[in-house]
Parts: C-alpha cells; structure tokens; sequence
C-alpha cells in the first residue's frame, strides 16, 4: 500500500528545463514514484501513518 519509490528517504525531485526528473539518491539512478525496490526505506511520515492504521 504504502511501498513505492515516493514514500522513500532516498527519493529526490530534480527540476531542470521545464523537465522533473525522479531519482534515488542512495542508487544514483531515475526512478519513478510507483516504482517498487526491496531497498524501500520509508520516510518517518509513512512509517507513522503505517504504525495509526497498523500495517507494520
């Protein structure tokens, strides 16, 4: 429900020329937001929200 790229601590937006480029940090490559890794770190406002409706 929750685990995709957009949700992770290493997912960055770039802005350059108009363009919005999606990219993981930590891997160092393009990504996109529905995209799913089992590298998946969740930032802490996800973790919470897993923890109030109890998925985790």
């Amino acid at each position: 429900m929750y685990h995709c790229c957009a949700t992770c601590k290493s997912f960055t937006v770039e802005k350059a020329a108009g363009k919005t480029i999606y990219r993981c940090s930590r891997l160092g490559f393009e990504t996109k937001t529905t995209f799913q890794f089992t590298c998946w770190d969740p930032t802490e406002k996800v973790i919470a929200l897993m923890k109030k409706r109890k998925d985790m």
